[in-house]
């Protein structure tokens, strides 16, 4: 397969972009699932020709860091030798699609939504046109699963209302406010004709949903759309609630709806793991599980159709490897990008100060949700969480929340404080055995 894909800064597995710690190659997952020989074949690659670092990203992929000088080559081939790669190059960009970690596990989800997420990546890549979409261009299946994001500001988004019907959505639209229903046997058309329509509408500059929406309200897109479809286009129905999803970062044992099974959830800190622990993930995924590994969208790992008897004994194996299994974890609260260690335009070393604000948090007792941004990029965080701390120098950081007024981050509520002080701060607002935001 041709290695040269079309310019971008985003990494792809193809195109392997640089950084202050070396080259950093992106290896897109179908539905977020690595095989254990998968797994297995990257820890060997990273070891080899990188540097061993790992990263889980918040769209369920990953990311070896690293690279050698010179490895660039080897890498891409040991990658697509293991089946890693798009069927042609120029698809590579497009596989965009998020599910939940648990699809088809989940034992409240409507639909097993796997089958169709399958279809749509075929069509991502068997469709020439759609190679033009952006990287960053993103869809997300939801089949109702409890394990799940629904706060990604997807450019496009499908949920399911039952075993025959999902409700679509665009980029900004709530998840409470779908736009249009439709049946399942239509969705591949759909998306194909709104992806086509979209390339169509779209100035160079609107390479985002929410780009075009800003210019082109989404009823007018709708109606366009509509004039393209051999199908109608369904009213929602009144009473759509979305389904309910958990709070925080999972960790631990989950039920699953196969008798005698279950899902068991780790976090990797702060989004890294190393070539040796996705070996040994690996390993224990074919013992407990089904040899496959679940990457999730908080950047961690899940494994299912672990029995019963076993989950403990798997729970007990993750955490010795260091990954992060126990729910009341701060540092599963707490996101931070690569930071100025790694990254040009970081400010402030991102990761370094998370770990000192979980130390601070873990004596405090008090568990909020943080982004740590090294820049305003927000490149570790694709939703806003409840509190952001943006770096202003290497030491000190701006305090936001989230609130629906205020947009980006939200409402400023300190304009420099340094990572003791953020501790400290948090410590008072959100006193031990309080929720936390």
């Amino acid at each position: 397969m041709p290695t040269s894909v079309r310019p971008s800064a985003c990494p792809g597995l193809l195109r392997i972009v640089p950084a202050l710690d070396g080259g950093i190659c992106r290896v897109k997952l179908p539905g977020g699932v690595l095989r254990s020989a998968q797994a297995r074949a990257i820890a060997e690659a990273a070891r080899q020709h990188a540097s061993g670092v790992l990263e889980l990203t918040n769209r369920s992929n990953l990311q070896i860091r690293g690279v050698l000088p010179g490895q660039e080559s080897t890498l891409i081939d040991a990658l697509l030798g293991a089946g890693l790669g798009p069927r042609v190059a120029s698809a590579d960009d497009v596989r965009n699609l998020l599910l939940s970690p648990a699809a088809g596990l989940d034992p409240q989800a409507k639909m097993d939504v796997r089958p169709l997420a399958n279809q749509l990546l075929d069509l991502l890549q068997d469709t020439p046109a759609l190679h033009a979409l952006s990287p960053k261009f993103a869809l997300q299946l939801d089949g109702g699963e409890a394990l799940a994001i629904r706060e990604h500001p997807h450019d496009l988004w499908l949920a399911a209302e039952d075993e025959q019907h999902l409700l679509l959505g665009l980029a900004g639209c709530p998840v409470d406010a779908p736009l249009a229903r439709i049946e399942a046997t239509q969705v591949v058309e759909l998306v194909r004709k709104i992806l086509l329509l979209f390339l169509e509408l779209a100035t160079p500059e609107q390479s985002r949903m929410r780009q075009l929406l800003a210019q082109i309200p989404a009823s007018e897109l709708l109606q366009r759309l509509q004039t393209r479809l051999d199908f109608p286009l369904q009213p929602v129905p009144a009473n759509w609630q979305p389904a309910s999803t958990i709070s925080r970062s999972p960790a631990g044992i989950y039920p699953q709806a196969q008798s005698g099974l279950c899902m068991v959830a780790a976090g990797a800190q702060l989004g890294r793991l190393h070539a040796e622990q996705l070996l040994a993930l690996a390993e224990l995924s074919e013992h407990h599980g089904d040899g496959e590994l679940r990457l999730t969208p908080w950047q961690g790992v899940l494994l299912g159709n672990v029995p019963e008897s076993a989950s403990r004994e798997l729970l007990a194996a993750q955490g010795e490897l260091g990954l992060l299994t126990h729910i009341d974890e701060p540092l599963l609260g707490l996101v931070a990008c690569t930071g100025s260690a790694a990254c040009a335009r970081g400010l402030a070393d991102s990761k370094h100060h998370a770990l000192h604000l979980a130390e601070l948090l873990r004596e405090s007792g008090v568990r909020p949700q943080v982004h740590l941004s090294a820049c305003p990029r927000s490149c570790a965080s694709a939703r806003v969480q409840p509190y952001t701390l943006l770096a202003s120098t290497p030491d000190h950081y701006q305090l936001y929340q989230r609130t629906p007024e205020a947009p980006g981050f939200g409402r400023l509520l300190a304009p420099a404080m340094t990572i003791d002080e953020a501790g400290a701060w948090f410590a008072r607002q959100h006193p031990a055995g309080t929720p936390d935001a």
